[in-house]
């Protein structure tokens, strides 16, 4: 799924860091796409001089610059400013570092706003860095390249507005984004695996697919999920539940909002008020309501309904929960990143002893789902740890910290698992397993966390009587079994590039009479595969059969059904399949025993149909 990872991309490249060190370029990248966009912005300032500058940073596939312009850069004015930006690449200008008190950064800076404004929200004292090419100075930590030479192969992409600091309060800037690479060989096959990666990009087919649309006057991360990506969403969500069920869970429904109080127990309030969506005013003394971002604090308050003996725990709570997060608009993209969703979300209170086990069944079933999902192959996992320099950010007990991270390494270790450590991506309460899906455009999103809390059970009282009967704190697994079922929704759709398996899929039956005489007949068939709980539809339009066929293929239905005299008079009907192409004529009751027992068994031919419409 990721779109650098071919045959050239795989050849050894090396390059120069500003102190000097020859190194691989595929390990890095950011310093090689940080480089870039300076000549970006250098270029920009060199055409443009009244024109400021935000920030600049490398990102997955490339690197993008914010400026505040008076309008959005057309096609032509891209195509200048890369004139401009192969100059500086040619002119192999070194690339210098120094560092300036504060007080001289602000002088220096002086004509630069967005820049002013970032070196003041340092800390006093602090010794500002800066980087120098030709006469063109940028605020930046670094690090770079030793000359602008090395980015012989760049494109600029694109060019969108982005609100500054991410915020819609402050003012929209234009983002002109970009990618570059040592060999013009390595961009030119990027930029195929791009042009590949927009044809499965869930934005673009899921609107065409009518999966899902949104509406300005809804909101921007309020997707409005149409019929056929329901029928997916609540395919999914009835095959999770029954899963959680028979792994031992039990199902709640609890509230979309609480009365603050709660979140102030849960530590939510104070890590994570920014966050949410809040009703009432608390200098007002109103009673302050807030849409719940985490499940967590209701099934808490559901354990504590009555006091448990070890006996009982563990004690494992699913809910499908719709969730509200205020997230910058930025930060939004399609169904990734939404301000509302659905959530498989759950809690396993358990003992001491138990926690490696229920840490491993949990482990086990989402395996299971991302096999039978198909895409087992293409998830990594994270082990995200606090950082103690995160003041703030985290509940403040070091000591809890390193036993519950101790804890969990030792369980991944034990367990086998291949996993990547990030330090400060912890949740406020705890280390989790973050599990880990690339999207068509290389970027790396989270789709499951399972997290080992050590603080919730005893904020909110939280406690089993022990075999010799006292009273234990226990510990609590946060984890999710698929997910977000938005996202979810978004990764299939990218993975088959529209084109679910059978029995995932909206429709999995496209019937097409071949004219009214048979439409009657069309029904009954339709009625017989009802009755079996597969989905169909039939296309009663006066269309020629041949433009029926090439809609629905486009349409990515698995079957296509034909029926006209022979087959009418037969009990028949003529199949068309996705993976087959022709098949021929079938007796119905057949045909529709064949295609339940593809749902039931959740057959999964996505190895053959994965490549059929990615090009379309």
């Amino acid at each position: 799924m990721c779109c650098y990872k071919h045959s050239i991309m795989e050849e050894i490249m090396k390059i120069y860091l500003e102190d000097g060190t020859n190194v691989e370029f595929e390990d890095n990248k950011p310093a090689f796409w940080h480089t870039a966009s300076h000549i970006l912005a250098q270029a920009v300032k060199n055409l443009y001089p009244n024109i400021s500058l935000a920030i600049g940073p490398a990102i997955d596939g490339g690197f993008y610059y914010d400026f505040d312009a008076e309008k959005h850069f057309s096609e032509e004015e891209l195509a200048n400013i890369e004139t401009e930006m192969k100059k500086i690449v040619k002119a192999k200008y070194k690339i210098e570092k120094f560092s300036l008190p504060k007080e001289e950064a602000l002088e220096l800076m002086k004509n630069e706003p967005y820049k002013i404004e970032l070196i003041n929200d340092l800390p006093d004292g602090e010794t500002i860095t800066f980087y120098k090419q030709g006469d063109f100075v940028d605020l930046c930590a670094g690090p770079h390249l030793s000359n602008t030479k090395q980015v012989e192969a760049f494109k600029l992409l694109s060019c969108a507005g982005a609100y500054w600091k991410g915020s819609e309060k402050n003012k929209m800037l234009y983002r002109i984004y970009g990618t570059a690479f040592p060999k013009k060989a390595q961009l030119t096959e990027h930029l195929t695996a791009l042009e590949e990666a927009k044809k499965r990009d869930h934005n673009k087919l899921g609107r065409e697919l009518k999966l899902f649309t949104t509406d300005e006057s809804v909101g921007q991360g309020l997707p409005l999920i149409m019929p056929k990506g329901a029928r997916v969403i609540q395919t999914l969500q009835r095959w999770i539940e029954d899963l959680e069920e028979e792994n031992g869970y039990l199902l709640t429904k609890t509230p979309n909002m609480a009365k603050n109080d709660l979140y102030k127990i849960s530590g939510h309030w104070s890590h994570y008020k920014d966050g949410m969506f809040i009703m009432g005013d608390e200098e007002k003394d109103d009673e302050i309501i807030a849409l719940r971002p985490m499940t967590c604090p209701f099934q808490f308050s559901i354990y504590k309904q009555e006091q448990h003996s070890y006996r009982d725990l563990p004690i494992r709570y699913a809910e499908t929960a719709t969730l509200s997060r205020n997230e910058s608009s930025g930060e939004m993209h399609g169904l990734i990143r939404v301000r509302q969703f659905t959530l498989a979300d759950g809690h396993i209170v358990c003992t001491p002893e138990q926690l490696e086990e229920e840490f491993k069944d949990v482990v086990d079933l989402i395996k299971q789902i991302m096999k039978t999902l198909g895409i087992d192959k293409d998830i990594s996992y994270r082990f995200s740890k606090w950082s103690p320099d995160s003041k703030g950010k985290y509940i403040d007990n070091p000591e809890a910290w390193e036993h519950t991270q101790s804890i969990m390494k030792n369980i991944l270790d034990h367990l086998q698992i291949d996993y990547k450590e990030a330090e400060d991506e912890a949740a406020f309460y705890g280390p989790k397993l973050d599990v880990q899906f690339k999207n068509v455009h290389g970027k790396e999103d989270t789709i499951i966390t399972v997290q080992i809390d050590f603080a919730l059970a005893q904020r909110f009282n939280m406690t089993y009587i022990d075999a010799n009967g006292e009273k234990k704190i226990p510990y609590i697994i946060h984890r999710s079994s698929i997910g977000c079922y938005e996202r979810t929704l978004a990764m299939l759709i990218e993975k088959y590039a529209g084109a679910f398996p059978t029995w995932l899929a909206p429709v999995a039956v496209k019937i097409l009479p071949l004219s009214d005489k048979y439409a009657d007949y069309a029904i009954e068939v339709e009625k017989a595969f009802h009755k079996k709980h597969i989905r169909v539809e039939v296309d009663h339009r006066a269309e020629k059969l041949g433009y029926k066929i090439r809609e629905a293929r486009n349409e990515r239905i698995p079957y296509i059904v034909v029926v006209g005299a022979e087959e009418m008079q037969n009990k028949t009907i003529s199949v068309r399949s996705r993976q087959k192409g022709e098949e021929g004529a079938f007796d119905l009751e057949q045909f529709i025993n064949r295609v339940a027992d593809e749902i039931a068994t959740k057959y999964n031919y996505h190895d053959n149909i994965t490549n059929t419409f990615a090009g379309k």
